[in-house]
């Protein structure tokens, strides 16, 4: 790749709040290098054009839904989980064209092994769209065997029913707010509505024995890890995914690899967390 790409962005919609700018600028300054990231407000309609209308002088982007999905007819070669899940939130402008990487699975893993979570059989998944994919894939990763999908529109996530039978997850969904009849605390329910939106009530006993994972970190707590903390339950905040997913970014845009680590990772990590403290 040519050296003298050195600019990045985060795209998306709504993307004032984004937190990634201060993340990735906080790693590129422990590395050394002289790299600018920016916040860049795009929707699906305008993502060609500014994919094709870049220069040399630009290095990758991180995209944001519906982003993910609408960058692949745009893509030259993709990371084999992009065709998995579907999606990419990595983009690598590289000589031979526009590369595709999804480290949205790898953060989702590294979020629950860095809580002490290292296996997984049965999770309850919040939410149907292109980040239920990723964590899909992720728990399968874990060991997890089953997984029951809320969502509201049931038809819209049958294509979670057939990824999970790819990746040897048996899933079964069920319409907003029908939860599992046989009453078996999952090992873990995941949250992926953007913004901490749920309106679903869980036991106390669930509560209290199944680990939360909700991707949201705007506002945060959530008003569900709220309601896990006021049992002493266990709750991975969506700043644990963020920083884990930019971390596999910044492998991609450092050396082409998202599992290529970082040198001096730890001390990268240290400050991409403190830059969102």
């Amino acid at each position: 790749m040519n050296s003298s790409r050195t600019r990045l962005a985060v795209l998306g919609s709504p993307i004032h709040h984004s937190k990634s700018p201060a993340i990735q600028r906080a790693a590129y300054s422990v590395l050394g290098l002289d790299w600018s990231y920016e916040a860049v407000e795009m929707t699906g309609e305008g993502l060609a054009q500014f994919v094709e209308s870049r220069d040399e002088s630009w290095r990758g982007l991180s995209l944001t839904m519906p982003l993910k999905r609408d960058i692949l007819p745009l893509l030259t070669s993709r990371h084999s989980l992009v065709d998995l899940v579907g999606g990419a939130n990595t983009v690598l402008f590289a000589d031979g064209g526009l590369r595709g990487f999804n480290t949205d699975v790898m953060g989702t893993v590294r979020s629950f092994t860095d809580a002490g979570v290292r296996g997984l059989e049965f999770v309850h998944i919040l939410g149907a769209g292109a980040t239920a994919a990723s964590v899909l894939v992720a728990v399968a990763q874990l060991g997890a065997t089953r997984a029951l999908v809320s969502a509201r529109t049931p038809d819209r996530a049958q294509y979670l029913v057939e990824l999970g039978s790819r990746v040897g997850v048996d899933v079964v969904v069920r319409r907003w707010g029908v939860m599992d009849r046989s009453l078996i605390a999952p090992d873990a329910i995941i949250s992926t509505l953007p913004g901490g939106e749920n309106d679903l009530a869980f036991a106390g006993s669930i509560r209290e024995r199944s680990v939360l994972f909700d991707i949201a970190y705007d506002p945060w707590p959530s008003e569900l890890a709220r309601t896990w903390s006021d049992v002493g339950g266990r709750v991975i905040s969506g700043f644990d995914l963020l920083i884990n997913q930019a971390v596999g970014q910044v492998r991609v845009f450092v050396a082409g690899d998202p599992d290529a680590p970082l040198p001096d990772e730890p001390a990268v990590i240290a400050a991409m967390r403190a830059a969102v403290a």
